[in-house]
């Protein structure tokens, strides 16, 4: 009696099994894609009461900048639906950055888009990842999102759309491709 309870017994377990992978699968074809297109305005001037870009730790007894090992720099850049940092907003990039590579090339970001605009107000897209400095154009992941973004994953691009060495001012393209529910 033991040896046909064994083999019933795993056929539940494999029907199981089965039902809940569909279901698992019919869920995934319901995630939506959306893709965005944005510009971050970037102020790393300190001497600017409108800094978005700060360095807070480093290592002591060097300079902290951008290329120096271990700097960690807090961010909050307005986020605009155009390179014109008078048009319309559309949010915040919020979070840090870490000069990661020993030679100075490479960031590690973790910055939240959190969105204020009418379409997406109080929703977030989570972003992580090495971003290289100082090349054309940059990919990063998205790793979460909440509100309309939640269960959010996809990847980001970063690339220099202007940029003005004197003041310390730059405009960012970010391009964004991300799948939710």
């Amino acid at each position: 009696m033991a040896a046909s309870f064994v083999p019933k017994m795993l056929t539940n377990l494999f029907l199981v099994l089965v039902l809940a992978t569909a279901t698992f699968l019919a869920k995934a074809s319901d995630l939506k894609e959306t893709k965005l297109s944005m510009y971050l305005q970037d102020i790393s001037d300190v001497g600017n009461p409108n800094v978005t870009v700060i360095p807070v730790a480093g290592i002591a007894g060097k300079a902290w900048t951008v290329t120096q090992f271990g700097t960690i720099f807090v961010t909050d850049d307005y986020i605009t639906e155009t390179a014109d940092p008078k048009s319309p907003g559309v949010g915040r990039a919020q979070g840090m950055y870490v000069t990661a590579g020993l030679d100075g090339l490479n960031s590690h970001v973790m910055i939240s888009i959190v969105f204020t605009n009418k379409e997406y107000n109080g929703s977030t897209i989570q972003i992580q990842g090495i971003s290289q400095q100082f090349v054309p154009g940059t990919e990063v992941a998205v790793v979460a999102g909440t509100g309309k973004f939640r269960f959010a994953r996809g990847y980001a691009t970063f690339e220099t759309y202007f940029l003005d060495i004197p003041t310390q001012y730059s405009v960012i393209r970010f391009n964004v491709t991300v799948q939710h529910h």
